[in-house]
């Protein structure tokens, strides 16, 4: 590929294949993963979305935006500060996502309730604060639903002292088919441009959360989702509807 071949078409052109790819290769996933979400909210239980570095991204496709649903809590590690007490310069500390203790700490500040779910995206599905986190959740009963590259997590070794991906841990995977290391165009030179994995994982997330509501409409539910902000009343008509699971809904960030 030479450099003129590099494009904004070019990319586009990409993309939506990734997309297409990761939508019909998940029909069966996105269906397993919206009755959890449905049995979850039916339960009065809260979602709760973890990811670090750029998987955040999706975690706020999940978590308290417009046209998604109101029983949801982004889980960061901004949580040590916002709620956990802890000086603002530990998110300095590039080695952050590796202390021992992280995931139980973080999950501790989640105030989850056992009927809770929790969705953990991660393209590679190796680190250990992500690993450990899964491992946690499942050991505490609750379901768990996974967004990561299969491709990825396949073709790197296991970094976790158990050996476990994240994939080995969940109730359901949702394959966002971004390739082994994330970008889609290849550089003259070597290396890649332009990652996929937000694209097509935030797109999965909101496919699981359209069947989810679908499911739940159909049985009988009223289902709490938001408006935006930004249109007469929906500020408060959003507050009213959180306050039905006050002390439950945090969102992880400044």
């Amino acid at each position: 590929m030479t450099d003129a071949q590099i494009s904004a078409s070019l990319f586009a052109d990409q993309a939506r294949a990734s997309l297409d790819t990761a939508i019909a290769a998940n029909k069966g996933a996105v269906s397993e993963a919206a009755r959890l979400f449905a049995d979850c909210v039916a339960a009065n239980g809260v979602i709760h979305a973890f990811g670090t570095g750029h998987s955040q991204a999706t975690a706020l496709e999940i978590s308290g935006r417009a046209g998604g649903l109101i029983p949801t809590n982004r889980i960061g590690l901004t949580d040590l500060v916002l709620r956990g007490g802890e000086d603002l310069s530990v998110l300095s500390d590039p080695l952050l996502e590796r202390r021992p203790g992280l995931a139980a700490r973080l999950y501790e500040l989640s105030a989850a309730r056992p009927q809770d779910l929790f969705v953990i995206i991660s393209n590679s599905g190796v680190n250990n604060s992500i690993v450990d986190m899964a491992q946690l959740v499942t050991e505490k009963g609750h379901p768990l639903v996974a967004i990561t590259s299969m491709e990825h997590t396949n073709s790197v070794p296991a970094l976790h002292p158990s050996g476990k991906r994240l994939a080995d841990l969940a109730d359901a995977v949702l394959d966002n088919h971004a390739p082994s290391g994330d970008a889609i165009l290849p550089l003259p030179a070597g290396g890649g441009l332009c990652g996929v994995s937000t694209l097509t994982s935030s797109t999965l997330a909101q496919m699981v959360v359209a069947e989810s509501v679908a499911l739940l409409i159909a049985e009988g539910h009223d289902v709490p989702v938001y408006v935006s902000a930004n249109l007469p009343g929906g500020f408060e008509r959003n507050a009213k509807l959180e306050a039905l699971y006050e002390g439950r809904l945090h969102r992880g960030g400044f």
